[in-house]
């Protein structure tokens, strides 16, 4: 464990031709003192800073940009939600130190390397809003906290697999952890946590729920907890080995998102039952307030996240997933759920086609092959409808949730802290047995 706080290298754009800024305050780059608009490129391995005006201030393998105090920097044309139905650009402002280097002979990666602890101000305002209740930001700060430095251990020790691969014959199963990074140790996106700079209001409350939890982490069996974080589960949590690796992880498993105990799902019946109903979950609200107050502005795009529908003409999910998988399934017949987890989630689903048929997993692989971008779980069941010579015309999928489901719950987090929780609660209802630990001042 640790016992200092870190400084953090987050990567902002990673393989980018060229990058626009606007350093918001003097910046020293390579002993020259700069301001205003700065632009970068790499040319042959080597990175190229101009100013606003296309004079070039010098060529490095590496550049750093240190800030005089207060001095903040722009990055314009940030992508956010890479391949996800919310993906766009954005201007984000960060604070701290900017590095650029060179990945490939004519590629840009943008690095920020932060303090942890100013880095997550940003991360708990950016995932969530800086407008949710001080509670539910104080639970998430020590989340996110734990979640990096036990990722970043785990990359040290290099003992557990990422995103591995387990083919087998007519069987394609994966699973997507948090991806290795050569040049850095998080990027800035969903794939690892959202870290979308500062301003807008974020600095006030995210700022005091990291201050006021500063180095506490949830802690269990002496190490600090993988803590996994969703949007939203659907009513029930799911197991850690539904969706990653296959080993118990016993403070990241089933828990009822309520007051109420709901049972965990085990047959195809019972998920159809749960998932075609609206029972009793701190997720399961459509309150304007909480969710305009808890959300950010993108996410409130989405609306339908406890019980959700999506349908495709059978022409074009096998459009999609010919897409997806390179393979020709022929005329689709069905999906067929195989096995799901504890909240309904699958983790192995058979697509059957008259040229081929495949067992695929597990649950964040099943929600990008059935969509062109992501579906918004794998807590699903299949309604098909056939046309007069019996061959399926459209397939009709009744989902529940919004995320993985593992661990906690950020919209059933955010309700429970508008109704009187406080965040020692909230963590531990969502991770059971693990306890909080003041690792540094």
């Amino acid at each position: 464990m640790i016992g200092a706080e870190p400084k953090i290298k987050v990567g902002i754009c990673e393989g980018s031709e060229s990058i626009r800024i606007r350093l918001n305050g003097l910046f020293d780059i390579g002993g020259l003192p700069v301001f205003g608009l700065l632009n970068i490129a790499a040319e042959g391995g080597i990175i190229k800073a101009s100013d606003g005006n296309g004079k070039e201030l010098l060529r490095r393998k590496e550049i750093l940009c240190r800030p005089a105090p207060g001095a903040t920097f722009a990055i314009y044309d940030v992508t956010i939600g890479v391949k996800f139905h919310w993906e766009r650009k954005q201007k984000e402002t960060f604070c701290g130190d900017l590095k650029f280097i060179a990945s490939g002979a004519d590629k840009v990666t943008v690095i920020n390397e932060i303090a942890l602890e100013d880095y997550l101000v940003s991360v708990i305002s950016s995932e969530m809003s800086a407008a949710s209740p001080l509670e539910f930001l104080k639970a998430h700060a020590i989340v996110s906290r734990s979640w990096l430095m036990a990722a970043l251990s785990r990359k040290k020790k290099q003992s557990l697999p990422l995103s591995p691969t387990q083919p087998q014959a007519e069987e394609i199963i994966r699973w997507y952890d948090r991806e290795d990074h050569a040049f850095f140790d998080v990027c800035a996106d969903d794939h690892c946590q959202r870290y979308q700079g500062i301003g807008g209001g974020r600095e006030g409350r995210a700022a005091e729920a990291v201050a006021t939890t500063r180095g506490v982490f949830l802690i269990r069996n002496d190490e600090i907890c993988d803590t996994r974080y969703h949007k939203a589960c659907g009513g029930l949590t799911e197991d850690f080995k539904t969706v990653w690796e296959a080993r118990e992880v016993s403070y990241l498993s089933c828990v009822s998102d309520s007051a109420l105990k709901h049972a965990p799902l085990r047959t195809e019946a019972e998920a159809a039952e749960w998932i075609g109903a609206l029972p009793d979950a701190y997720c399961n609200t459509q309150d304007e307030q909480i969710l305009k107050q808890a959300l950010p502005s993108f996410d409130q795009e989405t609306r339908d996240f406890f019980r959700w529908q999506v349908e495709y003409q059978r022409h074009e999910l096998e459009e999609i997933l010919r897409e997806k998988t390179g393979m020709d399934f022929g005329v689709l017949y069905d999906l067929v759920p195989l096995a799901r987890g504890p909240s309904g989630r699958i983790f192995r689903l058979q697509i059957v086609g008259s040229k081929a048929s495949v067992v695929v997993g597990k649950e964040l692989e099943i929600r990008r092959l059935l969509s062109r971008s992501h579906l918004l779980s794998s807590a699903f069941v299949v309604s098909v409808e056939c046309g007069p010579y019996g061959l399926p015309v459209r397939f009709i999928l009744h989902g529940a949730g919004w995320g993985h489901g593992v661990g906690l719950c950020q919209i059933g987090a955010a309700v429970m802290a508008t109704r009187g929780f406080a965040a020692t609660d909230i963590l531990a209802h969502y991770f059971r047995g693990a306890c909080l630990k003041n690792l540094y001042k």
